[in-house]
């Protein structure tokens, strides 16, 4: 094995920190995803103009994708940051 992938899985495995974001991040990934399909499941529109409501549905759908997107890159930044801390810190 490389050294530099030891010492990647050594400082990750003593960095409760990074294992926390990395966790977290994946979590409210997954967590604002199943939110954002259960509202475009149990949003209820006119039922007049059915080309508005895919049009309004798929705009919903699109931003809770991004909230769910930025919330992961977040978390996996804020995971390398404390990375970068405990690495100097215990190596």
């Amino acid at each position: 094995m490389p050294i530099w992938l030891i010492e990647f899985l050594t400082i990750l495995s003593m960095s409760k920190r990074t294992q926390w974001a990395i966790i977290l991040g994946f979590l409210f990934f997954i967590g604002i995803h199943l939110l954002g399909d259960w509202v475009v499941i149990h949003v209820q529109l006119h039922e007049q103009a059915s080309v508005l409501n895919e049009v309004i549905l798929q705009k919903i759908a699109r931003q809770y994708d991004k909230a769910a997107n930025i919330t992961l890159f977040s978390f996996l930044i804020l995971a390398y940051k404390f990375y970068r801390k405990d690495k100097a810190r215990f190596w």
